[in-house]
């Protein structure tokens, strides 16, 4: 598991040297499991046989997780309508510790938009998404949570913990989060918690690169997230 951790966090193929010596495991005992997880199908090879990295079966995995999981499911009539209402980029996430996992994604109708993919991990301190889902937690667990120093994804991300818990407190007030080019600069994102839980698990959220966010795009996508939470609250009110 610790491998197949460590090549789903890092893409690519890596040599048996760097692997070791990212995870400190003796070089016998690396090299046997590595041929075991080859063998069955977890981990693949370069043509030398000498490179590795994440193999097809993880991906057979990590698909039936998303088909199996009910919230993805009860919300694909809604993520399509926000999609429509809002034509921005939609996703719908899950905090999983200290970060947030995109679980399905609806893409922009514009020419110009962000990147996305099912299974990417963003810091849950970076984003609308998590901090929609931190907001539903009480200060005192979000300092238990995150470290005192948080990572700077970019210049504008907020790296003081007390700071964060500050803004925490309106994102409660107001009902959604904002990232303001925290995570990705030209790219502005706003989240609401689904409360089936309590604290949440899972968020939605919309993207929309600054250069296109006028103050009335801005007030119908607010518009369409509370009602998108409402719909969503009603779908998984039993899950």
């Amino acid at each position: 598991m610790l491998l197949l951790e460590h090549f789903a966090a890092r893409p690519g193929l890596h040599s048996l040297a760097d692997i070791q010596h990212d995870l400190s495991l003796p070089k016998s005992s690396l090299y046997m499991l590595l041929r075991t997880l080859v063998n069955l199908g977890w981990v693949e090879t370069d043509a030398t046989g000498t490179r590795y990295g994440i193999g097809v079966r993880a991906l057979l995995v990590g698909s039936s997780y998303i088909d199996g999981d009910e919230v993805v499911a009860a919300a694909r009539p809604t993520l399509d309508r926000l999609s429509d209402d809002t034509t921005e980029t939609i996703h719908l996430a899950r905090m999983d510790g200290t970060s947030v996992v995109y679980l399905a994604t609806r893409p922009s109708q514009h020419y110009l938009r962000p990147f996305t993919r099912v299974g990417r991990r963003l810091p849950v301190h970076s984003t609308a998404l998590g901090k929609a889902l931190l907001a539903t937690h009480s200060d005192e667990e979000v300092r238990a949570l995150l470290p005192r120093r948080l990572e700077a994804v970019t210049e504008h991300t907020i790296t003081d913990r007390e700071r964060l818990v500050e803004e925490l407190a309106l994102v409660r007030e107001q009902g959604y989060a904002v990232d303001r080019e925290e995570n990705t600069l030209g790219l502005r994102c706003f989240g609401v918690a689904v409360p089936y839980r309590t604290p949440a698990r899972d968020a939605v959220s919309c993207s929309v690169p600054v250069a296109r966010l006028t103050a009335d795009h801005e007030l119908r996508i607010k518009s369409a997230l509370f009602e998108a939470r409402d719909r969503l609250s009603v779908a998984t009110r039993r899950m």
